[in-house]
């Protein structure tokens, strides 16, 4: 009889033992080590090292030629721009997000762009049965005879359609969701750790041997990452997040990770009856409904990759009746909101520990930039004086510990974009006013955040 192979692997690293431990002794996290699927010697499918179709042997590299009509675009520009100006021949993109974001009803305009432009798309859906998968299109527009739809959730049987010769040849092909496929070999329920892994090696190994674009969807958890191992991430080409409120109607792209392109970009969507509508113009977006002549709003401008985006940051100050102070963030990071606090109130004589600070950023955007540190140090000053800033000026620059503002990257792109929104005036670092090339609007540069203060 043959002997059945036992492992342990973690789910963080891929480290893999022949025992269980309580710690890694790779990456050392804790209970991290899960039992690798168990797989009978005999019968068991053998599969070559190779990935893609050229042989094993090496070659050298510059003899590897480049086509450059290898990526083609999804029809959705907010989706090119993420994933850097489409989608490369024989790539592995992972898309994930909460449930109802809308991953499954972007995939499927993508799908219906693409199949309008030429190409011939399978969409298999292990959640939903065929007739859901019309309505949820119809709600869309008109699909061609391009797009073939699949329900089935055992991925070998999603193998043979692609490759069957009874069968078009597929340019992409998306998977939704990846918790829900398996691999009969694999002695594990759907979903769990050992399928999501394997099945996840099968379908890479697929994309890259035929060339096929694959989008697979992923569940995420409650700490909002993907369900699964780790290294599921660390297998595909490109990870894309869909992030959002259910509730608003805005709906937020980042790639976490891109082989292929940069990691900063952002994609703007706006969930409507008849499915996700691009925003062309995210700093109109962000900014409608900012109230006029009150203290504590202040407009700035963030960078996501290449594109500037105008926000308002909206601060609110007031007499704590605690022994302790309340210091609420959101949509940036709560440490860096509470150290700004404590450089107002030793670098400005404020007491700070007498007041409640909440800090907002309006429309939901979660931003991690340095950038926005003059905005909120503005915005709690207003707040704290009951002083409006003129609604036509912003705000941008680090501040320093000692109190000190410091320069920040692209200051000319930012003074464009708010140039172009209508803004009249700025208050930005001393530093990025002597850079200036060009002035479209008037610039105050300031060194410290003392001179802040005189100007509000």
């Amino acid at each position: 009889m043959a002997k059945e192979k036992q492992v342990f692997f973690c789910k963080e690293c891929g480290f893999e033992t022949s025992k269980w431990t309580g710690q890694c002794p790779g990456c050392r996290e804790w209970n991290t080590m899960v039992e690798s699927p168990k797989i009978k010697g005999k019968g068991k499918k053998s599969y070559s090292g190779v990935i893609t179709p050229e042989t094993g042997k090496p070659s050298k590299i510059t003899e590897v030629s480049i086509d450059t009509e290898d990526r083609f675009s999804t029809g959705i520009g907010e989706l090119d721009r993420v994933l850097g100006g489409g989608v490369i021949k024989g790539a592995l993109t992972l898309v994930g997000g909460d449930p109802g974001i809308g991953k499954s009803t972007l995939l499927l305009q993508m799908c219906r762009n693409m199949s309008e432009n030429g190409l011939n798309i399978l969409y298999v859906s292990g959640e939903e049965s065929l007739k859901q998968i019309k309505m949820r299109a119809d709600r869309i527009g008109k699909f061609n005879d391009r797009l073939f739809l699949l329900s089935e959730t055992c991925l070998d049987v999603v193998e043979d359609t692609i490759t069957g010769s009874d069968m078009p040849d597929f340019d992409v092909v998306v998977i939704d969701s990846i918790q829900t496929v398996y691999k009969e070999e694999v002695d594990s329920a759907p979903g769990s750790i050992s399928q999501v892994r394997e099945c996840t090696s099968a379908i890479l190994r697929l994309a890259k041997q035929t060339g096929i674009s694959v989008f697979i969807v992923g569940h995420v958890t409650k700490e909002g990452v993907v369900a699964g191992p780790r290294m599921l991430e660390h297998m595909v080409d490109t990870v894309l997040y869909f992030e959002g409120d259910n509730i608003a109607s805005y709906r937020m792209l980042r790639a976490v990770k891109n082989r292929f392109g940069s990691t900063n970009e952002l994609g703007v969507f706006e969930m409507k009856n008849t499915g996700l509508a691009e925003v062309l113009n995210p700093s109109e977006y962000m900014l409608q409904g900012k109230p006029e002549n009150e203290a504590g709003s202040i407009v700035t401008c963030t960078l996501e990759g290449t594109r500037p985006i105008m926000l308002e940051v909206q601060a609110l100050v007031c007499q704590t009746g605690f022994n302790y102070p309340r210091r609420t963030a959101v949509g940036i990071d709560f440490n860096r909101v509470t150290l700004l606090m404590a450089i107002i109130e030793k670098r400005m004589g404020i007491h700070m520990s007498d007041y409640d600070v909440y800090v907002n950023i309006a429309g939901g955007l979660k931003v991690n930039e340095p950038s926005l540190d003059l905005a909120i140090v503005a915005a709690v000053l207003s707040s704290y004086r009951a002083k409006a800033l003129d609604d036509r000026t912003f705000i941008f620059g680090e501040a320093g510990l000692v109190g000190e503002v410091r320069a920040v990257g692209m200051a000319q792109r930012r003074i464009n974009e708010a140039a172009k929104m209508g803004y009249t005036s700025c208050i930005i670092p001393k530093a990025n006013e002597e850079m200036l090339e060009d002035k479209p609007i008037k610039c105050y540069g300031i060194k410290n955040i003392r001179e802040l203060a005189e100007l509000i």
